[in-house]
């Protein structure tokens, strides 16, 4: 659960005379803050677009709050697309006006919208610039939000051990301040989620019980949201653990909240919750299943972001009740979904990203993409530098995606890189040309981002996968061919080829399109290599790291059957000799991995987390 950050009080802003426009503006959102769910829809659309009127006359940091708890209404009415609309322009007005608090609020709650539309990266890096500035400017208040959020979005992630040290965090930071309490039973919800779906529910019960203690009675709409989803929680867990009468109890604790904090996600958890104690304890089964339909229909209607988490709710309701058909019918839909809104979510991002772009350069819509169509079809010697510089631009967005979608497999964020260099040298001593070379070693990267749909339950799996789960794993060949084919870069055909075939056989047997020996792209059978020799030496979820001997043994007794066989005896000559030029070869091949922004923010999250030490590695605290 994210940190729903506390509306400005206008009284506190710049002093000086407003204008009347942005103080009606005012009254109007702190009006809709105090009863969020009486405010009209087009109360919002109203005032942001009054609110961007009032940027063309100057930037101030009174604008800048206003946007900021024009956001907080957006996050309570679950209209995430105003809120990072609203959360743009407040960055833009902060940075103008040098405003550094104001920054570290509106980075704070724009993290949370990125988070919430799947922008892992941009959200890490949002939350990790905002840490900097609260450390800096001593904000206690500030620096717990954001070690709360970033916990979130660790969660959100599957990142459980670096979720907890987040929100552990918090507890210390807060531990001495009785004005800090809101911000410790928000990491006390937190942390007590994490136990339950880890199924601790030993350490779950305790987290609920003192998250209780800490916020007793609450008043502001944030807070009782906090609390909404701790009785949510408590009652799970109590649920799971046999106390059925306890379980009741919290559930309607938590409905109570919910009433109070008039948030359509906080009813959604609260008779979530009920509807689960209700299916747990058998003899309110019926109830408790046509209570998650109903809000099933309300988070397709009114919540969709939180329409995930619901389909689960309603999957493990309908197991728990023996109706395996309906869990299936609820299942194909989460899948369904899975796949469809994570695309999306690349997909806008990634557009507005190009939007970015094309208005830096004073270029009209499209113009980018026409520019780099005309040197498609004649790439030898003909990219300048300039033209490389462009594509790593345009497709940067994406590439920090690939690296969110290998989070699980890749604790370093390092492999996309290690495989995108080594196939581009491959490519080169099989004589492919240099600037076919250069798009492959960016194209490479990219080349697992179909792992994004994929549910983190199967790519966390320490055993071998059903038959069935392999059909849904393989299914991010495709999706990663559909999403990078919505990209608008027209050199994304040959990321495109790699996406789709690298898990192709030379002997027909891979997939997706059982493709037989030269028919596979030349781009993905050296993709191929060069993926399978960085995942067998190193270690995965399911597996140790084996040496570069063993690795390339194997790739030997694979040639032929698994990979172009000319290829491989390249390959096999390629490595030995690579490694006795570059001792460190993982540092060679994935040099390029230290200028991601996305490697850079996490490592500087992790070494706020553990101590400034120098020797602290990327991503250090999942190993």
């Amino acid at each position: 659960m994210p940190a729903s950050p506390q509306p400005a009080d206008p009284a506190c802003a710049d002093s000086g005379q407003a204008d009347e426009p942005l103080e009606r503006l005012e009254r109007e959102l702190a009006a809709a803050l105090a009863a969020p769910a009486a405010a009209p829809q087009p109360q919002i659309d109203n005032a942001l677009r009054a609110l961007r009127s009032q940027i063309a006359g100057g930037a101030s940091a009174r604008l800048g709050e206003a946007l900021c708890n024009l956001a907080i209404l957006c996050f309570m009415r679950s209209r995430t697309g105003d809120g990072l609309a609203a959360t743009a322009d407040a960055e833009a007005v902060a940075r103008r006006i040098g405003d550094l608090p104001l920054l570290r609020k509106v980075l704070t709650i724009r993290g949370v919208f990125l988070m919430e539309t799947a922008n892992t990266p941009q959200a890490t890096r949002c939350l990790s610039e905002a840490l900097e500035l609260a450390q800096a400017l001593a904000d206690l208040r500030g620096e717990c939000a954001v070690w709360n959020n970033l916990g979130a979005l660790l969660m959100q992630s599957s990142l459980t051990a670096e979720a907890v040290a987040c929100f552990e965090r918090v507890l210390l930071l807060a531990a001495a301040d009785t004005q800090l309490a809101d911000a410790r039973a928000r990491a006390l919800t937190n942390a007590a989620l994490a136990a339950y779906f880890e199924r601790d529910l030993g350490r779950g019960y305790r987290l609920c019980r003192q998250g209780i203690d800490e916020l007793p009675d609450p008043q502001r709409p944030a807070d009782c949201y906090t609390r909404t989803v701790l009785e949510a929680t408590f009652a799970r867990v109590l649920s799971a653990l046999g106390d059925a009468r306890a379980a009741r109890e919290h559930a309607a604790a938590a409905r109570n909240f919910a009433d109070r904090c008039q948030m359509p996600r906080a009813e959604l958890a609260a008779e979530l919750a009920l509807g689960l104690v209700e299916v747990e304890a058998k003899t309110a089964a019926d109830f408790g299943l046509s209570r998650i339909q109903r809000m099933a229909a309300l988070a397709r209607a009114q919540v969709p972001i939180d329409l995930i988490d619901t389909l689960t709710a309603a999957v493990s309701a309908y197991e728990r009740a023996g109706q395996a058909d309906v869990a299936l019918l609820y299942l194909n839909e989460l899948l369904k979904l899975n796949r469809e809104s994570k695309a999306k979510h690349v997909l806008m991002h990634h557009h507005q990203h190009l939007a970015r772009v094309q208005q830096a350069h004073g270029l009209e819509a499209d113009a980018v993409g026409d520019q780099l169509c005309q040197q498609r079809g004649r790439l030898r010697g003909r990219l300048a530098e300039a033209d490389h510089e462009r594509i790593r631009n345009l497709g940067q967005l994406v590439e920090q995606q690939a690296l969110a979608a290998e989070r699980l497999d890749d604790a370093t964020g390092e492999h996309c890189y290690r495989v995108g260099r080594l196939a581009s040298i491959l490519g080169r001593e099989v004589d492919l040309e240099d600037d076919v070379c250069f798009l492959i070693d960016l194209a490479a990267r990219l080349h697992d981002i179909g792992k994004l749909v994929v549910p983190d339950a199967l790519l966390l799996k320490p055993g071998k996968l059903t038959p069935g789960e392999r059909l849904i794993m393989e299914t991010h060949t495709v999706a990663g061919w559909e999403i990078l084919g919505q990209t608008n870069i027209p050199q994304m055909h040959i990321a495109q080829e790699i996406a789709r075939h690298h898990h192709e056989r030379w002997d027909g047997t891979g997939y997706p399109d059982r493709l037989v020996g030269q028919t596979i792209p030349i781009a993905a059978r050296v993709s191929a290599l060069a993926d399978v020799f960085d995942a067998l030496t190193h270690r995965r979820p399911y597996k140790e790291a084996w040496s570069i001997a063993e690795a390339l043994a194997e790739i030997r007794r694979l040639r032929g059957r698994q990979f172009d066989p000319e290829i491989t005896d390249v390959f096999l000559e390629l490595v030995p000799r690579l490694q006795r030029q570059h001792p460190d070869l993982d540092a060679f091949l994935g040099a390029d991995a230290k200028h991601s922004p996305f490697i850079q923010a996490r490592e500087r999250i992790a070494r706020a987390l553990k101590g400034a030490d120098p020797d602290v590695s990327l991503f250090e605290l999942r190993r």
